[in-house]
């Protein structure tokens, strides 16, 4: 995601416990004491991948007796804005999860900032654990485009959008859960005759975007996603697809389907909405489902977007290895630990999309109807990967330009211009 990724914790800084001693092999750059793995990520301490990479945490310690695990918590707008800089630095941290795609992991491999991983990926058999498509995101070429060339990321999970229901909110108000796109704008029609506003929105981060990439999505094929993502072709932001998308966007501000003042609203202020009761509906990222399942006290549910093909997803955000780790051969025994058994089979029972789980683990229902939606998905090649992906800095491009879709302070046409500007500035060789 942005990804997305786009997240839900908080900037805070955790120190786990210290590791029992053994040796464990150098690194292969910078000035090791191969005692010391310094981790970042920037999961919520209860979501799905918060929980596994804590027990990953504990399963390191019973491997490598006396090495201690730094783990510090960041929030994902952090890494976001701070990587570049931090990654050209001497506080770079030995292991780090990153967003995936052309704009941001694939940015930090161009400018030679993270460590070519091909050689590990083959000799430790990541390359057989991880499907095609999971695997789009972990390589990228000589220009940061993902799809082929070296791998520079592992991603331990799977993700993909979905519509979340609160179920007692349409019993509250008698209305029908949809299951065709038309009975989900009947249903928002419906709630908002009642004074309830149906979408819970953030357009001060990726939510906002979400919606708006979903209903292009929902009138293209996988030719324009190519397109799009992996400059197979031109993209024009004036076609159909885009054009509905703006136009339906700004239709459902007008509505009262999105909230004027969600303009200002971060990702976890929607998350924090829904859970609320405030919203029936959300549509966002798998990434939430751990927490909605500890948090969430009334009784929901999930589908995938009515009437399209295609929806936003892909392999999860990615573990990678700075160029300047000083730690490189812990980073990679960490890595491995993520995609053991043990691990990805409780990422899928706490609601994540494992990638190397045993099917017959999984045995929480909702857990189960996830990965059903996702296997689904991937049988008929619908991960459409997140709209921020294609060129640096165009996350806060669409951010700025929903935002104006939002507040009606522009129009669609306009809206697509400016995203067509910023888009063929920062394709290679335009």
């Amino acid at each position: 995601m942005l990804t997305a990724r786009r997240r839900v914790a908080a900037a805070a800084v955790i120190l786990s416990g210290s590791l029992l001693l053994t040796s464990c092999g150098g690194s292969d750059g910078g000035s090791s004491d191969g005692r010391t793995l310094r981790l970042w990520h920037y999961e919520a301490p209860n979501s799905a991948m918060g929980l596994a990479w804590k027990e990953a945490i504990k399963e390191f310690e019973a491997r490598h007796p006396g090495v201690t695990v730094k783990f510090e918590e960041k929030g994902f707008e952090q890494i976001q804005k701070t990587a570049p800089m931090v990654l050209n630095s001497s506080d770079a941290p030995d292991l780090m999860e990153y967003n995936k795609g052309n704009a941001t992991a694939g940015l930090l491999s161009k400018q030679g900032l993270l460590s070519d991983l091909t050689a590990q990926a083959t000799a430790r058999g990541w390359d057989k654990k991880l499907s095609a498509g999971v695997r789009t995101t972990s390589r990228y070429d000589t220009n940061g485009v993902m799809g082929s060339g070296a791998w520079y990321g592992v991603p331990n999970y799977a993700e993909y959008t979905m519509v979340f229901y609160n179920k007692d909110l349409f019993a509250k108000y008698g209305i029908a859960e949809p299951k065709t796109f038309d009975e989900l704008t009947a249903a928002m029609d419906a709630f908002v005759g009642k004074g309830v506003t149906p979408l819970a929105n953030a357009g001060a981060e990726y939510p906002a975007q979400q919606y708006l990439y979903q209903l292009a999505l929902s009138r293209a094929d996988r030719s324009w996603v190519d397109a799009y993502e992996l400059y197979k072709g031109e993209n024009d932001f004036h076609d159909a697809a885009w054009t509905y998308a703006a136009t339906t966007f700004a239709d459902w501000v007008k509505k009262g389907y999105i909230s004027r003042t969600s303009s200002g609203a971060k990702a976890e202020d929607a998350g924090v909405s829904w859970i609320r009761g405030k919203a029936p509906i959300l549509f966002s990222g798998s990434w939430w489902f751990g927490r909605f399942e500890d948090e969430a006290t009334f009784d929901w549910d999930t589908s995938l977007w009515p009437g399209s093909d295609l929806t936003l997803g892909s392999g999860g955000n990615l573990w990678v290895v700075p160029k300047g780790a000083k730690n490189k051969e812990l980073a990679y025994d960490f890595i491995d630990i993520t995609l053991s058994k043990k691990i990805q089979n409780l990422l899928g029972n706490k609601g994540a999309v494992p990638v190397a789980a045993d099917a017959s683990a999984i045995t929480e229902p909702r857990a189960k109807a996830l990965i059903s939606d996702f296997n689904t998905l991937t049988a008929r090649d619908g991960l459409a990967f997140y709209p921020d992906w294609p060129v640096p800095g165009f996350y806060d491009t669409l951010v700025s330009e929903t935002q104006k879709l939002i507040t009606d302070s522009e129009q669609p046409d306009a809206c697509l211009s400016h995203l067509q500007k910023a888009y063929d500035k920062g394709v290679p060789g335009r």
